[in-house]
C-alpha cells in the first residue's frame, strides 16, 4: 500500500512549523533595517525575491513577454504559473480561464487590471466576471503583475483564484511599422510610435487584424485596435492618460457533438451551426498619478468605459427547438465609471521599520439593456429576459507591514467592501434591488531570508460576487425550463472565500530562482447565474487545495529557461448522490519554456503547455483528454531596422480538444436528445510571419 499525503492536515500545521524553522535557523549577519534577499531583477516566476508577500506572487517582463509565441492575445495570462487560457468558440469572444482548481469560466474567481482599469465585468450577459482581453497588443505590454489567493488588501471582487495587473509601456525605442501574415486568411498590420511632446511623451498605435482560422465556416475574425497615450515621469512617480479603442466581429464555430465528428457528419472543425458569432468594442479613458515624498507615495486612477456585446451561441442544436433549433443572442450594453486612491507611508513602529497603506475604490456599471434572446439565423424569436442595472460598489482598505525581528516581517490588512444594485426587469417579479457588505481579513508572515531563501505564511479571505439578477430574481423567465414560471430563490450578492498558503522563495544559485507553496481555499458556495438561461443555478460549498513549483533559470546571458509544475484537487464539500467532483475543474498542468535573446542577430523561444485531464461530471466517470502542445519563434534581425519573425503555433501538429464538455443534446434527426462531450479542437499547425521595420 503507498503511502499517502493529506494536504488537510498538513496545511494548518504549516505556519506553526515554518516558525519552529524560523526560531531554529540563525539571524542574518546584517542587522537593522528591512532584510530582503540580494537584489535581482524581477521576474517570473522567481521574481519579486526578497519584496514578495507570498512564493505564488511575480512579474513578466517586457523581454519575456517579446520571446513568446502567441495564438491569441489573451495568452498572455499563461505568464502566470499555472493558468490556462482556451477557447470554446470564435476568437473574439473572451478566453475560458483555468487555474488552481477552478474552471474560471470567462474570467470569475480572477481579477484581471489593464493601465489600472479593472477588466472583469460582473452582471455580464454571459457570465459573471466575463474577462475579454483581446483589445490588448502584446508588443506593448511592459509587464505582468501576478498575485494567487485572496492575500492582497487591494484586490477584492473576483480575486479568489488571484489576480493579473497588465500595464503598456510609456515610450518606446522608436517608432515602427510591422505586417504579418499567416495561414487560413491570417493578417496583421501593426504601427506605433513615442515622440515626446513638451514634457512628456506620446505612445500612438494602431493594429487591424483579420483572420480566418482553420474552420470550415471561416470565422473572417477582424478587430481594430488604437492607443493614444501621453504620459511623464515613470509608473511610479508620473502620470498618464490614455483612450483606447477597440471593435471587432466575427462568425464562430461553437463546440460541437463528438458523436457529429466520429459519424462523419461534419469534419473536425465543421460547425452545427454556421449563423453562430458575434460583435463586440470598448471604448476607455483612463488616467493613472503617483508621487512620491519624503514620507511614502500616493497612487490614484480615474477610468470611464463604454462597452457593448452581441453574442449568438448554439450549444445544444435543436434539443429545445427541433424546428429553428436552440440558437440565443446576449446582449449587453452598458458605461462604467470608477476610480481609486491610495497612500502608503513608511515609518517605525516600536523602533523598527513599518510602511503603513491605506486606499479607497469606487465603481458603477450603468448596464442600459443585458438580454437574452431566442434567435435564428441571428433573427430574435423571442425574449426570455431583457433588464436594465446599476450596480455600485465601493472598497476600503488599511494594511501594515513591519519588519519585526531581522528575520521576520508580518503584514496585516483589513478590507471592508460594500455593493448595491438595482435591477429593471421586464419581468416585474424580477425587478428590485439588493445590497451586502463583507470584510475580509489578511495576514502574511515572511521568515528570512537565510542563505537566499525566504519562507511564507499566508492567509486571507476574499469573496466573489453574483450576478445582481440572481440576488433580485423571484420566477424562472426561460420557457426552455420545464421549471418555467415556479418560483426561484434569490442568491447571495457576495460569497466569501478562505484561503491559506506556505511557501518557500529561493535563489539557489545564481541565475536560477524557484518557489514552492502548498495552498488551500474553501468557498462559501458556488451558486452561479447562468447566462445562457437567465437563471440560477445551484451549486454547493467547495475546497481546493494544490502544491505549485515555479523555476525562473538565466543559466547564460540571453538564455532562460522556466519550468511551472502544478497540481489541484477540487471537490464540494458537502454529500450528494450524483458526487462531489467539481466539473471542469483543473488538476494537473505543466508549462517548460526556452528562451534566447541577446540583442544579437537571432532571438526566440519554444514553450511547452501539458493540460491535464478533468472531471466532466461530479462521479468523475467521464473526464476530458490531456493536450500538450508545442509552440515556437524563431527571430532574425539582419539589419539594425529590420527584424523577422516566424511563429510555428501547434509545432508538432497535434490533435487536441481546445476545451471539452460533458452535457446533453440533440442534433437534427435525432430522436432524442443524447448526452456526450462537446468539444472544440485546437489548432493544427500555422505558421505567421511577420516582418517589422524601426524608424528610429
Amino acid at each position: 500500500m503507498r503511502p499517502t499525503f493529506n494536504m488537510s492536515r498538513a496545511l494548518p500545521l504549516a505556519p506553526c512549523a515554518c516558525a519552529v524553522l524560523a526560531a531554529l535557523m540563525p539571524p542574518p549577519a546584517s542587522a537593522g533595517g528591512v532584510q530582503t534577499l540580494e537584489s535581482v531583477e524581477v521576474t517570473a516566476p522567481g521574481g519579486l525575491v526578497g519584496a514578495a508577500d507570498s512564493a505564488t506572487e511575480g512579474t513578466v517582463t517586457q523581454k519575456q513577454i517579446a520571446t513568446r509565441p502567441w495564438l491569441r492575445p489573451g495568452e498572455v495570462l499563461e505568464t502566470v504559473p499555472g493558468l490556462i487560457v482556451t477557447q470554446h468558440t470564435g476568437d473574439g469572444k473572451a478566453n475560458q480561464y483555468f487555474l488552481r482548481g477552478f474552471n474560471l469560466d470567462h474570467g470569475t474567481d480572477f481579477a484581471t487590471f489593464a493601465l489600472g482599469m479593472p477588466i472583469n465585468l460582473p452582471t455580464h450577459a454571459h457570465g459573471q466576471g466575463y474577462t475579454d482581453v483581446n483589445f490588448l497588443i502584446p508588443e506593448l505590454i511592459s509587464g505582468v503583475r501576478y498575485r494567487k489567493g485572496p492575500y492582497s488588501v487591494q484586490q477584492g471582487d473576483f480575486a479568489a483564484a488571484g489576480s493579473a495587473s497588465i500595464e503598456y509601456v510609456r515610450t518606446l525605442p522608436g517608432a515602427f511599422g510591422e505586417v504579418g501574415l499567416g495561414e487560413n486568411g491570417f493578417r496583421r498590420v501593426l504601427a506605433a510610435g513615442a515622440p515626446r511632446i513638451g514634457s512628456g511623451t506620446l505612445l500612438v498605435a494602431g493594429e487591424g487584424f483579420r483572420n480566418d482560422g482553420p474552420w470550415e465556416v471561416p470565422q473572417q475574425y477582424r478587430k481594430n485596435n488604437a492607443v493614444l497615450r501621453y504620459s511623464q515621469g515613470t509608473e511610479g512617480d508620473g502620470w498618464d492618460v490614455t483612450l483606447l479603442g477597440y471593435d471587432a466581429r466575427w462568425d464562430s464555430t461553437d463546440q460541437v457533438a463528438r458523436r457529429a465528428i466520429d459519424s462523419g457528419l461534419i469534419g473536425r472543425f465543421g460547425s452545427l451551426d454556421p449563423t453562430s458569432g458575434g460583435e463586440t468594442e470598448r471604448y476607455s479613458l483612463s488616467a493613472q498619478w503617483a508621487s512620491r515624498d519624503a514620507r511614502g507615495a500616493w497612487r490614484a486612477n480615474a477610468y470611464a468605459v463604454r462597452y457593448r456585446l452581441d453574442l449568438f451561441s448554439n450549444f445544444t442544436y435543436f434539443l429545445d427547438n427541433p424546428v429553428d433549433g436552440d440558437q440565443f443572442e446576449q446582449s449587453d450594453k452598458r458605461a462604467i465609471l470608477g476610480g481609486a486612491i491610495e497612500r502608503s507611508v513608511s515609518a517605525q513602529l516600536g523602533g523598527r521599520p513599518a510602511e503603513f497603506t491605506l486606499g479607497a475604490k469606487l465603481r458603477q456599471d450603468d448596464i442600459d439593456a443585458v438580454g437574452l434572446h431566442l434567435t435564428a439565423a441571428r433573427q430574435r424569436l423571442a425574449t426570455i429576459r431583457e433588464d436594465a442595472v446599476t450596480q455600485r460598489a465601493a472598497a476600503a482598505y488599511a494594511e501594515a507591514a513591519v519588519q519585526a525581528t531581522d528575520w521576520l516581517r508580518v503584514v496585516a490588512g483589513v478590507r471592508a467592501d460594500w455593493m448595491h444594485v438595482d435591477v429593471r426587469s421586464d419581468t416585474p417579479a424580477n425587478s428590485g434591488s439588493a445590497s451586502d457588505a463583507i470584510v475580509t481579513p489578511r495576514f502574511t508572515a515572511v521568515f528570512g531570508p537565510w542563505s537566499r531563501t525566504e519562507i511564507y505564511a499566508n492567509y486571507g479571505e476574499g469573496f466573489h460576487s453574483n450576478d445582481a439578477r440572481g440576488a433580485t430574481i423571484r420566477v424562472n423567465p426561460d420557457p426552455r425550463d420545464p421549471e418555467f414560471g415556479n418560483a426561484v430563490d434569490p442568491v447571495p450578492l457576495l460569497v466569501r472565500a478562505r484561503g491559506q498558503e506556505v511557501g518557500v522563495r529561493s535563489v539557489p544559485v545564481r541565475g536560477w530562482q524557484t518557489a514552492l507553496a502548498l495552498w488551500r481555499l474553501r468557498l462559501d458556495s458556488e451558486l452561479v447565474f447562468v447566462g445562457d438561461a437567465g437563471t440560477t443555478e445551484a451549486n454547493r460549498p467547495s475546497r481546493r487545495q494544490g502544491v505549485e513549483w515555479a523555476n525562473y533559470w538565466t543559466p547564460l546571458p540571453g538564455l532562460t529557461l522556466d519550468l511551472d509544475l502544478s497540481y489541484s484537487k477540487a471537490r464540494f464539500t458537502d454529500s450528494a448522490p450524483e458526487g462531489d467532483f467539481i466539473p471542469g475543474a483543473i488538476e494537473r498542468t505543466a508549462a517548460l519554456g526556452i528562451a534566447y535573446d541577446e540583442a544579437g542577430p537571432w532571438f526566440g523561444g519554444l514553450r511547452l503547455r501539458y493540460f491535464g485531464a478533468r472531471p466532466l461530471i461530479e462521479d468523475n466517470s467521464v473526464r476530458s483528454s490531456t493536450s500538450t502542445v508545442v509552440n515556437a519563434r524563431i527571430g532574425w534581425r539582419p539589419a539594425r531596422r529590420l527584424e523577422l519573425i516566424a511563429d510555428v503555433i501547434n509545432l508538432f501538429d497535434r490533435k487536441f480538444s481546445d476545451i471539452e464538455y460533458f452535457y446533453e443534446s440533440q442534433l437534427r434527426g435525432e430522436a432524442a436528445p443524447q448526452s456526450d462531450i462537446h468539444l472544440h479542437p485546437g489548432e493544427p499547425r500555422t505558421l505567421r510571419v511577420s516582418l517589422r521595420y524601426r524608424f528610429d
